[in-house]
This record gives C-alpha cells, sequence and structure tokens, in this order.
C-alpha cells in the first residue's frame, strides 16, 4: 500500500531496519526473529481458506493455545492479534501467507509502525502494541522452532497427507537471489506507491505556514505553500525548493537547507518537516 502512511520510514532510515515489500494487499507488519512466518503454496482450485486457517488452529492448540478466526485477515489469541494473513492469486496459482507471533519485540513493532488513525479508531484501540500478543505470553516455553514443527504435524492432520522437507538446489538458490534483487530495487520498492498527499502546518514568529505536497512514485510532484509571512518570496522558494524532490525526510531538509530561505525561517521548516515525518 502506501508505506508512508503505515510506518515511520526516517526512522527505518535512520536505524537501519530494512523496508520489504510484498506483492499481497494489507497492512504492513515487523518481522524480527521472534516472529515466524507461513506461506501456503496452492492451485487455485486447491485453495481452501478455512482449511489453511485449521492448520493454524491446530497447531496453536498443540502448543496448549485457543485461537480464533476474526474477520479474512486476522487470527486472535486472549482477544489479542497474533497473525495477520495475506492473499494473492495469479496465473491459477494462488498464495496464503501471514505472521506468527512467538516473542517478537513488540517494543519495537509500535515503534515503527504508524497505521492511520481511524483504523485503529475503529478497532476501539488506541496503539498497535495494545492490539497483538506474542503466543509465548499465553505458552511461556513455546519457541519458533517448535511452533514450526506444530505447522507441520497440523497440516499433516487437517490434510491427512505427510509433511516433507523440501531441499533447495543449486539453481534454486541462485534464481532465489535473482528474484530477491528485483524485490529489492527501489523502482518495486516506491514506484509502486499510488499517488498521495502530504499535508502539515504550524505557527512561527514570522508567520502561519501550511504546507501540502503531492507525490507520485516517491517523488514530490506538487508542491503548494500558504502563508501570511511578511517575506512574500517564502512561498515560492519552498514550492520551488521541494518540486521533484524524492519524499524523505533528509531530501527534503537539504532541499530547504540549499534553498535561498533565511535560516531562521529554514530552521523552523526542517523542525516542522522532522516533527511529521521522524
Amino acid at each position: 500500500q502506501n508505506p508512508w502512511a503505515e510506518c515511520r520510514m526516517s526512522l527505518l532510515k535512520e536505524e537501519n531496519v530494512h523496508l520489504t515489500r510484498r506483492l499481497s494487499g494489507g497492512g504492513a507488519v515487523f518481522h524480527d526473529l521472534g516472529n515466524l512466518n507461513f506461506t501456503f503454496l496452492l492451485r487455485d482450485e486447491d485453495f481452501d481458506l478455512a482449511k489453511q486457517q485449521a492448520v493454524i488452529q491446530t497447531a496453536c492448540a498443540y502448543a496448549g493455545i485457543r485461537a480464533e478466526i476474526s474477520g479474512r485477515n486476522d487470527i486472535l489469541a486472549d482477544g489479542r492479534k497474533f497473525s495477520g494473513n495475506a492473499f494473492y492469486h495469479s496465473r491459477g496459482h494462488a498464495y496464503h501467507h501471514g505472521t506468527l507471533l512467538i516473542d517478537t519485540d513488540s517494543e519495537k513493532l509500535s515503534r515503527y509502525l504508524t497505521p492511520p488513525k481511524a483504523k485503529l479508531a475503529a478497532k476501539g484501540v488506541s496503539s498497535v502494541r495494545s492490539r497483538v500478543v506474542n503466543l509465548r505470553q499465553l505458552s511461556p516455553d513455546l519457541t519458533c522452532k517448535q511452533m514450526e514443527q506444530y505447522m507441520c504435524d497440523a497440516f499433516s492432520q487437517v490434510y491427512a497427507l505427510p509433511a516433507q522437507n523440501i531441499h533447495l538446489s543449486p539453481a534454486d538458490t541462485l534464481q532465489i537471489r535473482q528474484t530477491a534483487a528485483d524485490f529489492m530495487s527501489p523502482d518495486w520498492l516506491y514506484g509502486t506507491t499510488p499517488p498521495f498527499g502530504f499535508s502539515c502546518e504550524a505557527y512561527f514568529s514570522w508567520g502561519h505556514f501550511s504546507l501540502q505536497l503531492q507525490t507520485q512514485k516517491n517523488i514530490v510532484t506538487t508542491a503548494k505553500v500558504y502563508t501570511d509571512a511578511m517575506d512574500w518570496s517564502v512561498a515560492e522558494t519552498v514550492e520551488n525548493a521541494l518540486t521533484g524532490k524524492t519524499f524523505d525526510l533528509s531530501s527534503l531538509c537539504d532541499a530547504l537547507q540549499q534553498s535561498a530561505l533565511e535560516e531562521t525561517i529554514c530552521s523552523d521548516l526542517q523542525a516542522l518537516l522532522q516533527a511529521q515525518l521522524q
């Protein structure tokens, strides 16, 4: 979707957290080594959401945890979300994948994700952290490795088929690396971001300032400034400085620094952007 609307993008860059983008829809998720992920890869005729969800519920039952389905995308335990699911169909094939929060860092999860407030308000909660639960909170001895085995055992039970390990050949590994390179490119990460608007405003000693930006493919296509500053050139200077720049905190601040703005005004506007985009 739109990473700027769901993640603290500048903080990710500052703290060397990697942004990745998947083919399927749905909101942003946080990954670390305490988050076990699963994928069901099937032909369309074999896609059976209820059966696939039953595998997850059965695996949780092995760990002594009762899991319940909430709508199409979420799976809950103790009334809180531990698994977000997403789906993709193409040319007769499909996949269903998602998270299994075993022992993820909830502080970092809430630190890096910024879901729209309307989305949180609709669920009657005030923060990301309050919505999720680690399964280890409900089953203290559970590990990712154990849950991995429970998923395999649950698959065998639900599908009445033996689970087998797949070993990658050198050719498989090479293909994966080539595909990974494509999915790490800026064109993939940002080029498919739908156009979106950004706006902010503040009152300074030199006047009121309102900024509106339109972006396309992570580039500022239009910048519009409204201000009652005594210096009539502020609006035009900022608009010219930001148009065509990458929608990124450092890029926008650098553009302001290199413009002809008075030092105090430049510093105030950089602080405003930092407060909004950090």
